[in-house]
């Protein structure tokens, strides 16, 4: 693991040259890819990089710099060049660390390194992407093409260190496994994939399993059409329903609160959704990929309800955020390895509701299962929504028949209000996570 003391080292030349404040990030870690195509191997990707990046202060000018060489020479070039930026920056009154009583870490084993990905060798690696595919082209005769496979893998290392006594490192890792098939049955042809996400090998879903799922869901396409135009309600699936709460996280986050650039700016303690909606940001579930000891200010993570059963409760902010709206930051610091800090999410989801999703199902008379969202059509000022959509509709609390080239279209004001119920199955599949959600009504647009 890379030497912790590089950081603190960064941060007192930092000082000696003249800066007030000053703060530093190391990252270092090793990548790997291999993707299969039609039983072959199409891409091998095994590399690793080391990083460091230091934010100094003079007063209240702030300036950024970042390098590769982590030898003493190239760390005093990257104090040296952070010094100068700041030099001929304007004061900004916001600009600065978080008070010293802010930091800190949780302690304790947060289960986000696994040692178990280093007895899976590149070979093996290999060879689980190539029985990712070959399940899917068993599962069923109409797959007949693929788009490939790929298994992905990781082990990181990143430490932070700061001029107001913050010190801290952690290590974690992450893979994961997938296939897109395709399939083909007359003059119809259509892909589809499934995934599977882990901070260890032994607890991805195997390749026969995932090549099943991704063949299930390609060839239900099969067939698909338009429906005519009309106001009825929408499911989303669990992988659509993560980017509805994304687009939530994109509505509370500081940056756009400070700005006025979000629909729910001046809301708090305002209801804005249905009583059946409650979002919260956790950075500190054990194992998930949203998890961290501390943010990247050193601010320790935490767990926050940002909507109550319908009522707004808080935003995600950091220092700077926090300060220029006259509040505390929420732990929620975000960066690379240099420059100012943004607002990023732990593990960021909507909580589970009582029925299951076939109950959701059942209970809509005629509706949109949507399986798959198009396009970037929402405007998080507005609060308008727009997307290309497919999936399947329902007749009678059944599937009939699949469903492409249609439009979505309402506001997040008007969904959060007309969600009508979560499903049971909430499943962390990544930082964002959602269960299966009801909206009462949107605008279909098809024929």
């Amino acid at each position: 693991m890379i030497d912790p003391e590089l950081a603190q080292q960064a941060v007192r030349l930092a000082l000696e040259d003249g800066a007030t404040d000053a703060e530093c990030t190391l990252a270092e870690g090793d990548e790997f890819s291999a993707v299969v195509r039609m039983r072959s191997l199409e891409k091998l990707i095994d590399a690793g990089s080391r990083s460091a990046g230091l934010r100094v202060l003079i007063g209240q000018r702030a300036g950024s710099s970042y390098t590769s060489d982590l030898s003493h020479e190239g760390i005093r070039k990257m104090v040296e060049s952070a010094l100068a930026v700041a030099q001929i920056a304007t004061d900004d009154p916001y600009a600065g660390l978080p008070d010293a009583a802010d930091l800190g870490a949780i302690p304790g084993d947060l289960q986000l390194y696994s040692n178990d990905l280093d007895a899976i060798d590149t070979a093996a690696r290999i060879r689980a992407a190539l029985e990712t595919e070959e399940a899917a082209f068993a599962a069923d005769s109409r797959i007949t093409n693929s788009d490939g496979a790929s298994f992905s893998a990781g082990a990181r290392a990143r430490v932070f260190a700061n001029s107001r006594g913050f010190a801290g490192a952690y290590r974690y890792t992450s893979c994961s496994l997938s296939t897109t098939p395709v399939a083909r049955q007359g003059d119809s042809m259509e892909r589809d994939y499934w995934f599977s996400s882990a901070r260890s090998h032994s607890k991805l879903e195997t390749p026969s399993a995932i090549g099943r799922r991704a063949a299930e869901r390609t060839v239900r396409r099969l067939g698909s059409r338009k429906v005519p135009t009309q106001k009825v309600p929408v499911i989303f699936d669990p992988l659509t329903a993560r980017s509805l709460i994304a687009n939530i996280f994109e509505a509370v986050e500081g940056d756009a609160i400070y700005r006025n650039a979000s629909f729910l700016a001046g809301k708090v303690g305002e209801r804005v959704a249905s009583q059946h909606v409650t979002i919260i940001d956790d950075g500190t579930i054990p194992g998930l990929f949203g998890t961290s000891p501390f943010d990247d200010e050193g601010v320790p993570s935490r767990r926050t309800v940002v909507i109550d059963r319908g009522l707004l409760q808080s935003y995600l902010l950091n220092t700077y955020t926090a300060r220029k709206l006259g509040l505390r930051t929420t732990g929620n610091a975000a960066r690379g390895v240099t420059g100012n800090a943004g607002v990023g999410h732990g593990n960021f989801y909507l909580e589970n509701g009582p029925r299951s999703p076939e109950e959701l199902i059942r209970g809509v008379r005629q509706g949109l299962y949507v399986t798959e969202l198009i396009g970037q059509g929402v405007n998080i000022v507005t609060g308008d929504y727009s997307r290309g959509a497919a999936g399947l509709w329902i007749e009678n609390g059944e599937f009939a028949y699949p469903v492409s080239e249609i439009t979505i279209a309402s506001t997040l004001q008007r969904m959060l209000l007309d969600l009508e119920a979560p499903a049971s199955d909430l499943e962390f599949r990544g930082s964002v996570a959602a269960p299966t959600l009801l909206i009462g009504e949107m605008t279909v647009s098809g024929q």
